[in-house]
């Protein structure tokens, strides 16, 4: 037994050194970072650095811009991660239908705006929905309607990025939800066919119970993801219009790159870190008194 557990840890060995060297010992630096006003005048000479422990924190949460920023990611979060894995998960049915014809090419095409660069597609969709001369737009006036200010207007310019987003990254998640779909023993679908189970019914208590274990791993990617909101807004409205769709990683990329504070970014990325890691622990524990019950 002894023998076993050396040589079991003997072959995790490289990969904890790897995670050590590269991931703990990188977040244990950052942290200390966020204790510090290390700036450029520090990296010239280290005698500048000063210790101000959670004065960066402190001051984080006395801005009204990062309670703005944190506001407009939550609001991203809360309305994206549902709606994304909405159409991921319809996106996957459709393709495991058994009479979809052209399988192959409509995995490929759906799934093509992941690859795609996002500030090529973020160029054209912020043509897409221009105010004068968009394609959205124009269709809206030839309905009948008034034409939006989509990328201009603070209620609008959200939903937009959002909308963006959910297109630009719902076929990764797509192609998860139909391997899940696929690992589904066809025999249970068989036997509630035959019990004349409606497709409500075998989609409810067949098709989510047997999917839990990739909806919870979607979930958390999503989640994760989309906390990191970041090139979008960064890309198609420069944080505009009045703030609106300013992130907490696009303020950590302010106070680091563009004022230099990189004490202050190191604070914000371990602010962001543990709002990602306590809605994730929330998750898995709802989700683990959900399969108790």
């Amino acid at each position: 037994m002894k023998m076993r557990s050396t040589a079991a840890w003997m072959f995790l060995a490289p990969a904890m050194i790897v995670l050590l060297v590269f991931f703990a010992l990188p977040v244990l630096g950052g942290f200390v970072l966020s204790l510090t006003d290390f700036d450029p005048y520090a990296l010239a000479n280290i005698h500048n650095l000063r210790f101000v422990g959670f004065g960066n924190y402190l001051h984080l949460l006395q801005r009204p811009l990062f309670w703005s920023a944190l506001g407009n990611t939550l609001y991203f979060v809360l309305v994206g991660v549902p709606l994304s894995m909405a159409v991921s998960l319809g996106a996957a049915l459709l393709l495991n239908a058994q009479r979809t014809r052209f399988k192959g090419f409509f995995r490929t095409a759906l799934f093509a705006p992941v690859v795609t660069t996002l500030v090529a597609v973020a160029v054209v969709w912020q043509y897409l929905f221009n105010t004068r001369y968009g394609l959205v737009n124009d269709l809206l006036v030839h309905l009948g309607l008034h034409p939006v200010d989509w990328l201009g207007n603070p209620h609008w310019a959200m939903p937009t990025i959002i909308a963006f987003a959910v297109w630009k990254n719902f076929g990764y998640n797509m192609i998860l939800f139909l391997a899940g779909l696929q690992a589904i023993p066809p025999e249970l679908y068989e036997a509630a066919r035959i019990d004349g189970a409606s497709s409500v019914r075998t989609f409810r208590h067949i098709t989510l119970p047997m999917l839990g274990p990739t909806l919870l791993m979607v979930s958390i990617l999503t989640l994760s993801g989309y906390f990191q909101l970041f090139a979008e807004p960064y890309v198609i409205t420069e944080g505009g219009p009045l703030q609106s769709t300013i992130s907490v990683l696009d303020l950590m990329s302010q106070a680091g790159f563009k004022w230099w504070n990189l004490g202050m970014a190191s604070a914000v990325a371990f602010m962001l870190f543990v709002l990602i890691f306590v809605v994730t622990s929330v998750l898995l524990l709802f989700t683990r008194r959900r399969g108790h019950a």
